[in-house]
């Protein structure tokens, strides 16, 4: 039977945070400091590509298959064998792809920078339009999406997930009223932070859009698209782009992807993938923008993993450190909110986070609290445009970082700090209820 803190006398209640009270003065003189605001690799999973930096030495071939030397200028797109493996990364064969240097994240903001100035295959110039542009950002989302829009000055508009996706009929509708609206953030495989994959349904009406805009574009970031935790458990994600064509909508997707939490944080590699159409017109920048990306380090990642199934042999690596430590946060959260009606939080079967709801609304609260006891986590408000969740509820935990025994301090500091601050808004709410009743 579910405990419904809203209902317990406040007798109890006060009981309870009294209790609470103290062993959060016991935190405190705990002098702690952990951090689990973003998704970090540890230093154990680093260490897995340790390899890849001997696989080049001073006296290596550094020709690539087309015998090119990567050590000097060219290869626009980026090498033929990289192009092949990223593309088996993302399931589209090498034609589909151009590889970039080492983020993801700089090829979108690139692209929106170059719809801003240039636009999209001859459309307006975002930044010559009488009206903002606007941009679709399912929530709880990613929080370097929504910098990207604020730097731009692009508005953004909140769509609700669930555990298929996006709510679709709310996308349908707004693209096929509003031709301000130029896109959508999508991260469809183990989201950040919820873990949901979008289902086969929400890809297939993802295709058939028929927006207002002819330059909208789905921003599809794939960040996780081999980042399972289990062997056995594992969710499947419908290819977009052959559903594009197939649906005759080839350009309305951008897929996005990156070797960042597959090997080197920081330096590996990125890739985009799209229409023939698409990649011309995106070509037109990156000629002027640069002479080529490293090959060199589009070498030294082929030759160490070779194929696809060196991936998947390398990220079962990364899941046996993983998984250990997002069952322990689980486990932690059942057994102190066992029959407790103070959060809901999800089980993803991969990717870097745990979405947490404070049913009470106190999220803000409880990651100030918690900051304060040197326990910290993502901003609230963060996986929202604006910074601004709408209830207060959703808490971005990132179990990656942290040893499991960190980890187990800081799932308990933050339970404890959850319990507390949603037993203090029951009371409060119960002192203005009371407070009212005698006014009137």
């Amino acid at each position: 039977m579910e405990l419904t803190y809203k209902n317990l006398p406040e007798s109890f209640l006060k009981e309870e945070l009294a209790a609470l009270e103290e062993k959060i003065n016991e935190y405190r003189k705990m002098n702690l400091s952990l951090n689990m605001k973003r998704g970090v690799p540890s230093k154990e999973q680093i260490n897995l590509s340790n390899e890849m930096m001997n696989v080049l030495k001073s006296d290596s071939d550094y020709r690539c298959e087309d015998g090119i030397d990567c050590r000097t200028y060219g290869i626009l797109e980026g090498i033929p064998e990289c192009r092949r493996l990223l593309g088996e990364i993302i399931e589209l064969p090498p034609e589909n792809i151009i590889i970039f240097g080492n983020s993801s994240l700089n090829i979108m903001f690139d692209c929106i920078s170059h719809a801003m100035i240039r636009g999209v295959m001859g459309s307006t110039p975002w930044s010559k339009l009488d009206k903002p542009v606007k941009w679709l950002c399912p929530v709880p989302g990613y929080d370097r999406h929504f910098a990207i829009c604020e730097y731009f000055g692009i508005e953004m508009i909140n769509i609700p997930m669930d555990e298929n996706g996006p709510d679709m009929d709310m996308v349908e509708e707004l693209v096929s009223k509003d031709e301000y609206i130029k896109g959508i953030w999508c991260v469809p495989k183990y989201s950040n932070p919820s873990g949901v994959t979008y289902s086969e349904e929400v890809v297939r009406r993802f295709v058939n859009l028929k927006p207002k805009a002819k330059d909208f574009r789905i921003y599809w970031d794939n960040a996780y698209s081999v980042h399972h935790l289990y062997q056995d458990k594992q969710d499947f994600l419908v290819e977009i782009i052959e559903e594009a064509r197939k649906a005759n909508n080839p350009d309305i997707v951008y897929k996005f992807t990156s070797t960042s939490k597959i090997s080197f944080p920081g330096s590996g590699i990125a890739a985009l993938a799209s229409s023939p159409a698409n990649l011309e017109d995106i070509r037109e920048f990156m000629k002027v923008q640069t002479i080529g990306y490293n090959k060199v380090n589009q070498l030294r990642h082929v030759r160490f993993f070779h194929n696809l199934n060196g991936i998947k042999e390398h990220m079962k690596k990364h899941a046996n450190i993983l998984r250990p430590k997002f069952e322990k946060v689980e486990q932690i959260l059942d057994k102190n909110f066992l029959n407790s009606d103070l959060i809901n939080f999800t089980r993803p079967r991969g990717g870097y986070f745990i979405s947490l709801d404070c049913n009470y609304g106190v999220a803000k609260e409880v990651v100030e609290m918690c900051n304060s006891l040197g326990v910290y986590f993502t901003p609230a408000g963060s996986s929202f445009p604006y910074h601004q969740d709408p209830n207060n509820r959703n808490i971005r935990l990132a179990p990656s970082y942290p040893s499991i025994e960190e980890l187990e301090i800081a799932i308990n500091v933050l339970s404890d700090v959850i319990k507390y601050q949603s037993v203090k808004k029951v009371l409060d709410n119960e002192r203005r209820t009371n407070s009212r009743s005698s006014r009137s």
